[in-house]
């Protein structure tokens, strides 16, 4: 009766996960050209769903933008406390200052209008 209520029902996954993002592991390399020491990793596994482990915590958000929009919403890590905090920290804040991703292969690059950027790998 509404063909176009029919229609909605059917577009595809417009998240990373549809771009490459989905079924992988991405381990951050760097922030802004300068190697991070602290290992770091995201995961796009459901449809609008991130996790991650941070050097120090584990992270979960909400990744509601279509490709190639980047924005973290209900972000909540857990409250540990260990050497790496300082650099886990600078990695929080980054990420969530993030606009845009872009996957080539197996690169995943985060960056915003102020120039930021964060490349993260394909984990083997």
């Amino acid at each position: 009766m509404f063909p176009f209520l029919a229609a909605a029902g059917c577009i595809g996954d417009e998240t990373l996960r549809a771009y490459g993002g989905k079924g992988q592991v991405w381990a951050l390399q760097e922030i802004d050209e300068t190697t991070v020491s602290a290992s770091t990793t995201l995961s796009f596994d459901r449809r609008s769903s991130v996790s991650g482990v941070l050097p120090c915590n584990q992270l979960v958000a909400q990744l509601r933008s279509p490709y190639p929009w980047f924005e973290l919403e209900q972000l909540a890590t857990t409250r540990r406390v260990c050497p790496a905090l300082a650099e886990e920290t600078t990695i929080l804040e980054a990420l969530q200052q993030m606009q845009v991703v872009e996957i080539k292969g197996r690169v995943m690059i985060l960056s915003n209008d102020a120039g930021r950027e964060m490349v993260f790998t394909a984990a083997d």
